[in-house]
């Protein structure tokens, strides 16, 4: 419990964590934003850290020369991108060994196990349903949506998308989900409202990353509600 009020502050405070990495470690703190971009996007057992709200907090500290923008934008969207092609390629290596995926994860002695360590079948389960409803279009429109970011490479990798198709997708949704949070920090971290209350600014980009997510949720659970009435 200890430990998620310390990683609940951490993400909450991200400004304060930030200028204090920066103080202390300088240009190498460009390693350490691109280890968190790249294991939240890159390991399905780390979907928890922080993307958007680290992106939106770098913009801001960009318009104030904190930190150079234009440094972090390709070195975050290297993460993003490199990320993505990692999980793809351990979907596609490890999946068929734990999954038999047919549109669905079926059980097995094996998946139960790993599924304690790693895997949640849920989440696989929400992420095959964007596959079903965006196709393709879902490597970039998953970018937007926490959980969904981390495990949709992997299930790219699991199904059967091709490589050199997935990877337009990845550069396109990498770049675009790094510039536009990047941006929106840029532009709106510094405006002395938000500027001053930075928290709520972050936990307003958290709730808006996971606000689609839950409308699905939502949807899909008052179908099933209204099919199983039936």
């Amino acid at each position: 419990m200890e430990f998620f009020f310390q990683f609940a502050d951490f993400i909450l405070h991200l400004d304060k964590y930030l200028s204090q990495i920066l103080q202390q470690y300088g240009n190498w703190t460009y390693l350490a934003l691109f280890l968190i971009i790249f294991c939240e996007t890159g390991l399905v057992a780390t979907p928890f850290l922080p993307g958007d709200s680290l992106l939106f907090v770098i913009g801001a500290f960009g318009a104030n020369k904190s930190i150079n923008l234009w440094t972090s934008f390709v070195v975050l969207s290297a993460a993003a991108i490199l990320g993505d092609t990692v999980n793809y390629w351990i979907g596609a290596y490890l999946g068929p060994r734990v999954f038999h995926y047919n549109g669905t994860v079926n059980e097995s002695t094996t998946i139960m196990q790993l599924k304690k360590l790693i895997f949640r079948k849920e989440y696989l389960e929400k992420t095959h349903r964007f596959y079903e409803k965006y196709g393709a279009k879902t490597i970039i429109i998953a970018r937007f949506v926490p959980i969904v970011r981390t495990f949709a490479p992997f299930v790219a990798g699991v199904g059967t998308m091709t490589y050199s198709k997935f990877l337009f997708y990845n550069i396109s949704g990498g770049i675009l989900w790094v510039t536009s949070l990047l941006l929106a920090g840029y532009y709106f971290g510094n405006i002395p409202i938000i500027k001053n209350n930075l928290s709520y600014a972050i936990l307003t980009v958290i709730v808006l990353s996971i606000l689609p997510g839950i409308i699905e949720y939502i949807k899909t659970s008052h179908k099933s509600q209204v099919t199983s009435d039936k």
